[in-house]
């Protein structure tokens, strides 16, 4: 495999995930390409341009400035909600050269792949569909780290149209951060992470939004510990994205909405009848797995072959 290197990279979105890629290459490959950042709001890429995450900052509206951006990239990144995919693509699409790359960072794969198709039509061979399966609770370039991707999986779903060159070298730019990379098909990862990511988002907003909706909200608030702490910590997300990635990803979603759903009703129905046995055996089953989940987990950042 080929060591990563890049003349210019354009970032659409330069805050946790873009920034936090900019860092990594710059500070963690060492690498000298050129980043440039592009933004909807200027204070945003003008933080980014102060806290020399990129060189140069450029504003989506302004069609010389976005043209002299994407003059010469090799890379594109999309790290911006799911919903503006498509729109985006199209914005770029008139001063995107025939070599250019261009790539995201969604949580959500079916429908990017069928906006970039939309966006860019015969041009879509040059969309590479990812994701970086990474972040924190803080968003915005300030919480951007040059190790967020370390050890970390990403996620590519080459398309049948996609050149094997431009896959590989999506695969080695995020390689270069110390990430994993993977490939599967939009419609598993779709699935797979609803299942993984987008309900565990879900509900822990719901729990949040639980409490706040009761009449001693604030005395249960005063006494929320750990465990609370730690099933809500992802509730201090981004709402415009994961409400893009509920939407966008609604079909699997629902299914693993409901099946939580039945766990629920099978554990209320045990409560109800007093039923310990019921309760010890699932939550016993829960832990076992849990806890190999975890062990797995150590033995993989550890290098340990017995992991695989």
């Amino acid at each position: 495999m080929a060591a990563f290197s890049f003349n210019k990279l354009v970032i659409f979105g330069v805050g946790l995930i873009g920034g936090s890629l900019a860092r990594a290459l710059r500070e963690r490959a060492r690498l000298s390409g050129r980043v440039v950042g592009v933004g909807r709001s200027a204070a945003s890429v003008a933080r980014a341009l102060e806290l020399g995450v990129i060189d140069e900052a450029a504003a989506l509206d302004d069609d010389a400035a976005l043209a002299r951006a994407l003059e010469g990239a090799d890379i594109v990144l999309l790290a911006a909600p799911v919903a503006q995919t498509q729109p985006l693509l199209a914005r770029i699409a008139p001063f995107l050269a025939p070599t250019t790359i261009v790539t995201d960072a969604g949580s959500t794969k079916s429908d990017v792949v069928a906006a970039a198709r939309a966006a860019l039509g015969a041009r879509a061979a040059q969309f590479v569909p990812a994701h970086p399966i990474a972040g924190r609770e803080s968003s915005g370039v300030d919480a951007a780290l040059p190790e967020l991707y370390v050890g970390r999986n990403v996620v590519l779903c080459p398309q049948p149209d996609n050149a094997p060159e431009a896959v590989e070298r999506v695969a080695a730019m995020w390689r270069a951060t110390g990430a994993n990379v993977h490939c599967m098909s939009e419609a598993q990862h779709d699935r797979v992470f609803a299942s993984v990511s987008h309900l565990p988002h879900v509900l822990s907003f719901a729990l949040v939004d639980q409490i706040l909706d009761a009449p001693d909200a604030e005395l249960k608030f005063s006494f929320a510990a750990g465990g609370f702490r730690d099933f809500t910590r992802i509730a201090a997300s981004s709402p415009e994205m994961w409400r893009d990635v509920c939407l966008a990803n609604r079909t699997a979603l629902l299914a693993e909405l409901d099946a939580y759903t039945d766990v629920l009703a099978r554990f209320r129905a045990a409560i109800e009848a007093s039923d310990g046995a019921a309760l010890e055996a699932a939550f016993a089953r829960s832990r076992v797995a849990r806890t190999e989940w975890q062990e797995r987990g150590a033995l993989k950042s550890s290098g340990d072959p017995a992991a695989k």
